[in-house]
């Protein structure tokens, strides 16, 4: 039911009927519809967020977050798993919400957060974290990975379970019997 209103309104349509439908019941029933259709992506883009054409999403909705404050100008193309986010934090120089240009290229995993402008043209690497002022025609990538080489890594995922501090292994979760590690978990 909630595809066909949503195929037949069109996304961006149902998305505009949030905010301009006259009859607050109606209103009410299109941001329902409009929230459970973008539940299905696992997906949020606020239906108050100021988007002057819609996006090009090359992989759907799927983990896209565009908080209601945000505004995103036109021609953006916007991958999976993008935040573009409020910052709520009173005591932060950056509280706000994004505003990013036209003809953004916004790759995926990235996350533009707080009061930050993005420029026009702007090109946005997979994986970066914007959170200051990004000028016209730039790209934003991030550093070059660090390595650094340790001697041995344990990558244990430690649960109390029954009392006990156990740690998953081959599709099990097995004790933890030694006893230095047991005093560290213990100081959690």
């Amino acid at each position: 039911m909630i595809e066909l209103i949503v195929s037949t309104l069109g996304f961006w349509n149902l998305k505009k009927k949030c905010l301009t439908e006259k009859k607050y019941i109606l209103q009410l029933v299109y941001k329902k519809i409009y929230n459970i259709y973008l539940k299905k992506y696992s997906s949020y883009i606020g239906h108050n967020a100021k988007i002057a054409n819609p996006p090009c999403f090359p992989h759907d909705k799927f983990g896209i977050f565009i908080s209601g404050n945000a505004s995103i100008g036109k021609d953006c193309i916007i991958f999976q798993q993008v935040t573009i986010g409020t910052n709520h934090l009173p005591d932060s120089k950056g509280m706000g919400a994004p505003t990013i240009g036209n003809n953004c290229y916004i790759g995926a995993g990235a996350k533009i957060i707080g009061k930050v402008v993005v420029g026009n043209n702007v090109r946005i690497g997979a994986n970066c974290v914007v959170f200051e002022d990004v000028p016209d025609n730039s790209v934003v990538v991030n550093e070059k990975p660090r390595y650094i080489q340790k001697n041995e890594i344990t990558n244990k995922q430690y649960k109390r379970i029954d009392g006990k501090w156990k740690f998953y292994n081959n599709g099990l979760w097995e004790e933890e019997l030694d006893e230095e590690v047991l005093n560290k978990l213990n100081e959690i």
